[in-house]
């Protein structure tokens, strides 16, 4: 398996192009359709990730009240300082009414709590896992700084920010000479490529990495639903789906039935399909695969070894891309002798 390694944002880190999910260690609460691996399962995930060239492991607090990093932890063991960690916080982690968001509160009691958890004296890369409209930004990022400056943070991320709200957070980091956030972890997949409107766009230009999480959309792209076809057994019903919401099912079946052919044509799973094309799409550094057991880890990660070409590319784009959003169909119209690179990562295929 030929594994790619990518900068992470302006860093000088090097990450993996598929990092190791772990929502599924514990798999408590409302984890538990996700997987229930235990310590036993984790190492053993962990040992294909690491075979397969995996360096980076994502976890977050909120995962099974704080279960998968401590599987995650006692799972690595003495090997913690030959991958890095990725973390989050700002999820509920109590009743409190302290026990959640991004005050320098919570922010510091979180980051102590995953370092005990996780049993290592540093955090590789901490994220604040949602946004708090109710704290003020500077805040969140003087807090940040300051577990950064500790040593016990080396970089910082957000995750589901929107455009604005990451780009604010950039402006007063930069202008206090705060510690910068090096990656963005949104949700990106061919069942929706929301991203590509305005996230796309302010991470080229900011240069900042893209973590994806969910890039099977949940398993839905992972070639088992198809039109027409009963499910396997145990199998959710795209009726019971709420991340992501399913909103044009005809579409998403399209999409499916394109990736399975493709798939078919290269000897490899959809999800193989699936996984390729969001890994060759601007500004991504790393997707996150999580999975329920061993084999499909492996089938997962077997995507690193997949090349698709450019009709191959267009074709998916195609089925599963969206119009040109106002103001941007409008920028394409009259200004195309003047765009950005990043102008391009969304404007490019509609000239």
């Amino acid at each position: 398996m030929t594994m790619q390694y990518r900068q992470l944002g302006r860093t000088g880190l090097r990450v993996s192009t598929f990092t190791l999910g772990t929502m599924g260690f514990g798999g408590t609460g409302w984890a538990t359709p996700v997987g229930q691996i235990d310590v036993s399962g984790a190492r053993e995930q962990i040992a294909i990730a690491r075979d397969a060239g995996v360096n980076l492991i994502d976890t977050a607090d909120v995962y099974s009240a704080g279960l998968s990093e401590e599987i995650l932890g006692e799972a690595l063991g003495g090997d913690r300082d030959q991958v890095l960690i990725a973390t989050k916080a700002r999820m509920p982690m109590g009743d409190g009414p302290n026990d959640a968001g991004l005050s320098r509160h919570h922010i510091v009691r979180a980051a102590e709590a995953s370092l005990r958890r996780l049993n290592t004296d540093y955090i590789d890369l901490y994220q604040v896992h949602e946004w708090d409209g109710h704290t003020p930004l500077e805040e969140t990022l003087t807090a940040l700084d300051d577990l950064v400056r500790s040593g016990k943070v080396r970089y910082i991320g957000c995750s589901n920010y929107a455009a604005w709200q990451m780009m604010k957070a950039l402006a007063i980091s930069d202008a206090r000479h705060l510690e910068r956030f090096a990656s963005t972890q949104v949700y990106y997949s061919l069942q929706n490529r929301d991203i590509e409107a305005e996230i796309v766009p302010a991470v080229v230009d900011q240069g900042l990495g893209i973590l994806v999480w969910s890039p099977l959309a949940g398993g839905l792209l992972s070639g088992k639903y198809r039109r027409g076809v009963e499910a396997p057994a145990g199998s959710r019903h795209l009726s019971e789906w709420s991340e992501p919401p399913i909103n044009d099912e005809d579409k998403l079946y399209d999409t499916i039935e394109l990736a399975v052919k493709i798939g078919e044509s290269h000897g490899v799973s959809a999800a193989q399909v699936a996984l390729s094309y969001i890994a060759q799409k601007p500004g991504v550094t790393s997707l996150i695969v999580g999975s329920r057991t061993p084999a499909q880890l492996r089938d997962n990660l077997a995507a690193a070894d997949l090349e698709l070409t450019a009709d191959e590319v267009k074709a998916l784009d195609d089925v599963s891309g969206e119009p040109l959003r106002y103001p941007f169909w409008h920028q394409r119209n009259t200004s195309s002798d003047r765009l950005s690179a990043a102008d391009l990562t969304q404007i490019q295929r509609h000239l």
